[in-house]
């Protein structure tokens, strides 16, 4: 990490907006990423961005180590994450209303990468969150370990177990 990030971590956690923004800068993107494909739409996915920024705005203060910023804000988008789709189970109309979100998101993916979307969404919600940090968003195994309290082996092996799931998913279509 260089230190110019450190000091930015640094004025954000002293109340500086504008490092803060900075900062997120740095992550926007992978935090919309993660969390669009692991709910159900754009909308659900910008609203679980901006609940992350907010709550790691106002609670900047208590991060420790300057380095684990990136971490620590994908962190709270997993939380968030988490319990958005605990709304989805409660919702009555789940099931309704999942297809008709799933033919919006047809509208959205081009036909070839159609099936693998499919199958991705199949896979359970650790294998989805594990795929979508590593494949999607590039971080690595240690990064992924602490955002999500598995070892940093736990994390490779759940990588490869859901990579071959989904292999052989898409084979039997």
């Amino acid at each position: 990490m260089n230190t110019e990030f450190a000091q930015c971590v640094k004025k954000a956690r002293a109340g500086d907006a504008d490092a803060f923004a900075e900062l997120y800068s740095t992550v926007y993107k992978d935090l919309y990423r993660i969390a669009l494909v692991n709910l159900k739409n754009q909308h659900d996915a910008s609203d679980v961005v901006s609940d992350t920024v907010l709550e790691a705005f106002s609670s900047i203060k208590k991060l420790k180590d300057e380095k684990a910023f990136k971490a620590w804000i994908i962190k709270i988008l997993t939380v968030k994450i988490k319990n958005k789709q605990k709304e989805y189970i409660k919702t009555r109309n789940y099931r309704e209303e999942l297809e008709s979100v799933e033919q919006e998101k047809t509208d959205e993916i081009n036909y070839g990468g159609l099936e693998v979307m499919e199958e991705f969404r199949r896979l359970n919600e650790e294998e989805r969150l594990v795929l979508s940090l590593s494949v999607v968003s590039g971080y690595t195994s240690e990064e992924i370990a602490k955002v999500t309290g598995l070892s940093a082996n736990t994390v490779r092996s759940k990588a490869a177990r859901a990579k071959i799931k989904l292999k052989q998913m898409l084979m039997e279509r």
